[in-house]
């Protein structure tokens, strides 16, 4: 059983920048994929970005260039850094983390970008 707590959610301004962070309660190396996704009301759950065990990374393509997965293995912990924020990033994002046979989720922290 592995605990995902996420924080880092929160109101932003249009332009402004947030970082969300999802700890695990174990070794990251347990997991092959580590990834963020979101979910705006009313619409379908989609990828934001992944990284894998070996550090390669993966955008949307309506989150390259401003947003940056990133982990530190240390702190068993999954970070999405997001700048010049957009009302369209309005959204509630989860962590997911992906092992050979388990597959886990956090519960999402909701992001809203208005002014």
């Amino acid at each position: 059983q592995v605990q995902l707590v996420e924080s880092g959610g929160g109101l932003v301004q249009p332009g402004g920048s947030l970082r969300l962070s999802c700890a695990a309660s174990r070794s990251l190396f347990s997991f092959n994929v580590m990834g963020w996704y979101r979910q705006a009301p009313g619409k379908e759950r989609d990828l934001v970005a992944t990284i894998v065990s070996g550090g390669s990374t993966n955008y949307a393509d309506s989150v390259k260039g401003r947003f940056t997965i990133s982990r530190d293995n240390a702190e068993n912990t999954l970070y999405l850094q997001m700048n010049s924020l957009k009302p369209e990033d309005t959204a509630v994002y989860y962590c997911r983390v992906v092992g050979n046979l388990v597959n886990y989720w956090g519960q999402g922290t909701q992001v809203t970008v208005s002014s």
